[in-house]
């Protein structure tokens, strides 16, 4: 029986647990680093707070920061029957599906959404907001480009002005749905990491949030740091709703590493630790896709869902051998950085490739990324969630933190 048969016949059940609402952290703690730590290292438990994080890392070890930064991607119209409707961006499709590019566009862009009160907005109704600006008055009109599949055109009336500006005026922080609650002031700069750079998520790379510039700081003074991007889509919080697990349809989501992080993981033999399940899943991407390079098989850099399954583990190329790939790709197309997308599922059975140790969040129950933990440090994730409930933890995107080393 293969690994994908195997996957076939995982019971959710399994990576079920019951999470109290109480234990849901609706709102941040007063300071980033005060979180509790959960460190779990070869099957021991140990209970710190993150701010001693940089004495419980490994020797000599390399984290890698996603540095996507949060869009307030909730827009809100108000038609002139007094009807509320709610936008939130999901992804650009014109004039182009990249997200640094798209955010940068003048004039005229189309995205697809998600539309609250979709029914008392029709086809043809033209919702308009109007705003006073350094640049003067502007005047902001959605439509629907596509009513069937909710995409949205956003026109704007001053050529001076990037479409990120234009959600900084219309928009509010688009908190994860579980926190039951509107967005606040405060959300603004917590729902943010301290080290947020590209514009793009329209969900939070949580597991960063627990880092202020002095933890960053120190970190610096003994070990690596390195940063990719990966722009968070709504899908992360999306339910395995399937019986059979591969038939869970996996969010896509781009990423782009730059050359500099691409050469230092091509030549380091140091332990990797990803901050966050989004670093995992870009950095085992980027690995398949210099096995790709070096297979000969595609020089576009999109990760399928089960492409790492229907290749097998056996006998692969190291992490150097698949960067230095990349590398070798990126020099010959003069490249800086590397863009591509991925919609890799990682589930027990994963044999991690690049990754030593992880960083992150409590998670919900029977979702994607327990099934990352538990491919990660197998049945022992029971164990850990397990100590966490008896031990007062907060669960989810404002909860506490865990240091997992397998």
């Amino acid at each position: 029986m293969n690994l994908l048969e195997i996957a076939s016949k995982i019971d959710l059940q399994k990576y079920q647990y019951t999470l109290p609402e109480e234990r849901i952290a609706k709102f941040p703690l007063e300071e980033r680093d005060h979180s509790q730590l959960l460190v779990y290292q070869n099957g021991d438990i140990e209970h710190q707070h993150f701010y001693d994080l940089a004495n419980h890392l490994p020797k000599n070890c390399s984290l890698i920061f996603n540095n996507t930064k949060v869009i307030p991607a909730r827009i809100h119209f108000k038609k002139q029957s007094g009807a509320n409707i709610e936008i939130f961006l999901l992804s650009p499709l014109k004039p182009t599906p990249e997200v640094a590019q798209a955010m940068l566009v003048k004039n005229k862009c189309v995205w697809h959404c998600m539309v609250g009160n979709r029914k008392r907005w029709k086809a043809g109704d033209a919702l308009e907001r109007f705003f006073e600006t350094d640049y003067g008055k502007i005047k902001v009109i959605a439509t629907y480009a596509n009513f069937d599949k909710n995409e949205i055109q956003f026109e704007w009336d001053n050529e001076a002005v990037p479409f990120v500006e234009i959600v900084e005026l219309m928009g509010t922080t688009p908190l994860p749905p579980y926190l039951n609650r509107s967005a606040t002031e405060e959300d603004k700069p917590r729902y943010q990491t301290v080290y947020s750079k590209n514009e793009g998520a329209v969900a939070a790379p949580t597991a960063g949030l627990h880092f202020t510039d002095a933890i960053v700081e120190n970190i610096q003074k003994t070990h690596a740091i390195h940063e990719l991007t990966l722009h968070v889509g709504a899908g992360t919080f999306q339910p395995i709703k399937t019986e059979n697990v591969l038939e869970h349809d996996m969010h896509c989501e781009q990423i782009q590493i730059e050359k500099s992080t691409i050469e230092f993981l091509a030549t380091t033999d140091n332990p990797i630790v990803a901050v966050g399940t989004t670093s995992i899943r870009s950095l085992e991407s980027a690995y398949w896709f210099g096995i790709e390079l070096l297979k000969k098989e595609q020089d576009t850099f999109h990760i399928k869902k089960l492409y790492p399954y229907e290749n097998g583990f056996d006998n692969l190329p190291t992490r150097k051998e698949s960067f230095q790939a990349i590398l070798e790709f990126m020099e010959s197309q003069q490249m800086e950085s590397l863009h591509g997308d991925t919609e890799i599922f990682i589930f027990p059975g994963y044999q991690f490739q690049v990754v030593n140790g992880l960083i992150t969040n409590f998670h919900q129950p029977e979702s994607t990324l327990i099934l990352l933990i538990a491919a990660l440090i197998g049945e022992n994730w029971q164990k850990v969630y397990h100590e966490a409930l008896n031990n007062s933890y907060r669960f989810l995107s404002y909860g506490d933190s865990s240091l997992l080393l397998p």
